[in-house]
């Protein structure tokens, strides 16, 4: 019972945490979005990336997409037929592999903690 109780905070607290760093993330991309928007020159680089999802349940696929689709200048586009990758379109894609990574250490690995 000990275990259980202390998983269901760990749960929570990580959900907290993460919540915390949507936040960020949101309010970052969106002044990034508006800053792009205003200014006379274009700074994106839109780029479509391909994020490697490690077996994913359906539900955390769910919340992985749902995430990176209301997060401002991504979209999610697709899944690979074998569930193993989700494709996603950044408006500022400066190195593709940096960014994969990031998604891939910053949504996925907490996505699968807490869901």
């Amino acid at each position: 019972m000990s275990t259980q109780r202390s998983s269901v905070f760990l749960r929570l607290w990580r959900g907290l945490l993460f919540s915390l760093f949507y936040v960020k993330e949101v309010v970052a991309s969106s002044f990034l979005v508006a800053y792009d928007i205003l200014t006379p020159r274009l700074y994106s680089r839109p780029g479509i990336i391909a994020v490697s999802l490690c077996s994913l349940t359906d539900r955390q696929l769910l919340v992985l997409t749902n995430l990176v689709t209301m997060t401002p200048g991504t979209l999610s586009l697709d899944l690979s037929a074998d569930r193993s990758m989700l494709y996603i379109h950044h408006m500022h894609v400066p190195d593709p592999e940096a960014l994969r990574r990031q998604i891939e250490e910053d949504y996925v690995r907490r996505v699968r903690e807490i869901f």
